[in-house]
């Protein structure tokens, strides 16, 4: 698969997630085999970019290309500027967000809001399109509400005026996260259009992957919530697509090593005091792939040092990998 020049070592994506995908995490996945990773969605109003949280999801030194970064606003003008300034901060994609179910973000009339405004889509793509000097990709669900699934045609729109791929989250606005993915839109726009639809939605398994690709049609998958805790599902996932056989899931011992680089990236990366504390919710999502851990220890989520957490999380680990297996 290719996405402007850039040629993707593997048809899977990371999919952006506010909090989550920063680039310690984004750096890992693409170690475990996502072929493309974009930012925390980053607001097109660089009058805001001042703040550590924007100046870190702006940050993508040492990331392996494409280095991908989203932007999300209302405004087209506005938008084609960011995609500027990012492009000529390193940038080498540049992704639109109008998949966001956020009430935060709708009631500002960006994220998935935009879908009920064609006329305004449009303005947005050719704005940033001819602005960004890179390839622009669009992030979209398939509608606003189960009424009005306008996938297909803003995948049309996006085509026509140059955007480089597609990633397509398989509910719309108004069903949140609730409910199953419907693959069935997804499948209409990657028949609609030439260029690379990732199908996005409720995707937790090699099986899952494989299985929807066949179903949509899609070349690729987009994986997000299934990732927490759980990096290596893109090698699994990249294995049962070249084989027919998932790679097996690492061992404890393995999942003990992958959360405790983590955990330095991110003490690194934020520094000690925000990065301990960022550091506690990734060590629940990885020790609950422990079927023998059912919560974790106080003085462990309770530490503030970085040292603290790296010792009492190894020493954890170890007495946890004892005789442990990983949760299906």
């Amino acid at each position: 698969m290719k996405i402007g020049p850039f040629e993707l070592a593997a048809p899977l994506a990371l999919a952006p997630m506010a909090g989550v995908t920063d680039r310690p995490f984004r750096t890992l996945c693409r170690s475990m085999g996502a072929g493309i990773a974009a930012s925390e969605m980053i607001t097109a109003d660089a009058r805001l970019w001042h703040t550590g949280k924007s100046r870190r999801r702006l940050d993508h030194a040492g990331e392996p290309e494409p280095r991908v970064v989203q932007i999300a606003g209302g405004d087209a003008a506005m938008l084609a500027d960011a995609a500027r300034l990012n492009a000529g901060m390193g940038a080498q994609v540049i992704d639109i967000n109008m998949g966001c179910p956020a009430r935060k973000v709708c009631n500002r009339a960006a994220g998935s809001a935009l879908m009920r405004d064609e006329p305004l889509v449009r303005g947005i793509l050719e704005a940033v399109v001819a602005a960004a000097g890179v390839p622009v990709t669009l992030k979209m669900r398939t509608g606003w509400d189960r009424d009005s699934r306008n996938a297909v045609a803003v995948a049309r729109m996006a085509e026509a005026i140059g955007v480089a791929a597609l990633a397509v989250h398989g509910r719309t606005r108004a069903d949140m996260f609730d409910g199953d993915a419907e693959y069935d839109t997804i499948a209409e726009v990657a028949a609609s259009v030439s260029i690379p639809v990732f199908a996005n939605g409720d995707v937790d398994t090699p099986e899952k992957a494989a299985a929807v690709m066949a179903r949509t049609g899609a070349a690729g998958i987009m994986i997000g919530r299934a990732a927490q805790g759980r990096p290596w599902i893109f090698r699994q996932v990249n294995s049962y697509l070249a084989t027919g056989v998932a790679a097996p899931p690492p061992s404890p011992r393995e999942v003990r090593d992958i959360m405790l680089v983590h955990l330095e990236s991110l003490h690194a990366f934020y520094g000690e005091e925000p990065g301990v504390r960022i550091a506690r919710k990734h060590l629940g999502w990885y020790c609950r792939q422990l079927t023998s851990v059912s919560r974790l220890p106080a003085e462990l989520m309770g530490a503030s040092r970085a040292v603290d957490q790296l010792r009492l999380a190894a020493d954890f680990l170890d007495g946890a990998a004892a005789g442990a297996s990983l949760a299906a």
